[in-house]
């Protein structure tokens, strides 16, 4: 290794509290990647668990290792565009870091597209003969994954197997065709490249067996399941509606829920108005909402503290002004075009927009 080492190889490996999958993972590769100019960067979220401490320790004693220390950001597809963005290696690999995935395959995925010249992608899939999600699912997640694989190929008219993948490797000119169109938010990454190639590519996929999670806990919860619908309703859209927006969306729509039901309890109790269970529904939704967009829809940004404070109050002046661009919009079309159906769905959507922009601006500033 010299300081003209060119790599061959670029190994993208996105990190959150995986400290303890680090010297396994760098191990693993040298032995299956033998014979070949590989390197590995470890995209790390700033994990309090000094994930990105253990990779500078390691790239101290192994010079393929880099570490790319993000701060202020969140999500794995967003690490795996920055750590493809930062090789100079004329293919790039994407494996998670909890050693789930199959290292070994590695090696025959490189041939592939090797002796193909025309191979854009090579995708470690579960769901071809002699692939198997193993025992590294539980029943209940399996189940999730066929019905989310079901839903990505039905609605983005994905061809591949198993788009749900986070196990794949690709040519960089095929990356750079589709970098500037991926959403950073999320976790289906592939399923995001795949919609935006529009069926250009030329596939393959190989078959591997999910295994147990090494070390660490899983990062898949209730949130990964809704951006994945997010990101269906963002390609479907041809991506005018990035995923944030989506999120903001049905966390706005289950303030109007929160806000009937509030209302309809102040109304039932004794000696209050229409006037004052309004507001209190107002208010009550105001919060739910900030409480979920803090954790959902900015969860890369999630406040904490004294900021969840200030961004609560700044979330409430926020609305507020929605509320007034809201209702101005709304009584301007309505002067011009006298459907009060119309006037208020255009209303509806300058609160909204007013609300979802000011408060990525304002509210949720990336730092």
């Amino acid at each position: 290794m010299t300081s003209t080492f060119l790599p061959q190889l670029t190994v993208v490996v996105p990190t959150y509290n995986e400290k303890g999958n680090v010297r396994p993972m760098v191990e693993l590769l040298g032995k299956t990647l033998d014979g070949l100019n590989w390197e590995v960067v470890f995209v790390d979220d700033d994990s309090p668990d000094g994930t990105a401490r253990e990779v500078r320790a390691v790239a101290r004693e192994n010079p393929r290792v880099r570490v790319l220390h993000r701060i202020g950001r969140r999500g794995l597809s967003g690490a795996c565009i920055e750590g493809a963005l930062s090789s100079v290696a004329p293919v790039i690999a994407v494996i998670d870091a909890d050693l789930q995935h199959d290292e070994t395959l590695l090696a025959g995925m490189f041939r592939a597209l090797e002796d193909d010249p025309e191979l854009d992608l090579v995708i470690g899939s579960r769901n071809v003969e002699d692939g198997s999600a193993g025992s590294g699912l539980t029943a209940m997640r399996k189940w999730g994954s066929d019905r989310a694989n079901g839903l990505a190929r039905k609605m983005l008219k994905i061809t591949a197997s198993d788009p749900m993948s986070g196990f794949f490797m690709i040519r960089r000119t095929a990356f750079n065709q589709v970098a500037l169109d991926l959403q950073k938010q999320g976790f289906k990454i592939l399923a995001d490249m795949l919609s935006a190639s529009r069926g250009r590519w030329k596939i393959k996929e190989l078959p591997y067996t999910f295994r147990e999670r090494h070390s660490g806990d899983s990062k898949m919860d209730g949130t990964t399941t809704l951006e994945f619908l997010g990101l269906l309703i963002s390609r479907l859209t041809g991506g005018l509606l990035p995923i944030r927006f989506v999120l903001f969306l049905m966390v706005g729509m289950s303030g109007v829920v929160v806000q009937l039901a509030v209302v309809r309890l102040a109304l039932a109790a004794p000696g209050v108005t229409f006037f004052w269970a309004q507001i209190a529904g107002v208010f009550v939704a105001m919060t739910s909402n900030f409480i979920l967009n803090n954790r959902l829809t900015y969860r890369d940004r999630t406040l904490k503290g004294r900021e969840f404070l200030r961004g609560l109050l700044s979330f409430y002046a926020v609305c507020s002004l929605g509320a007034i661009a809201n209702v101005g919009a709304a009584e301007a079309v309505f002067r011009v075009l006298p459907n009060w159906a119309m006037a208020s769905f255009v209303g509806a959507v300058m609160g909204a927009l007013w609300n979802f922009w000011a408060s990525l601006l304002v509210t949720w500033r990336a730092r």
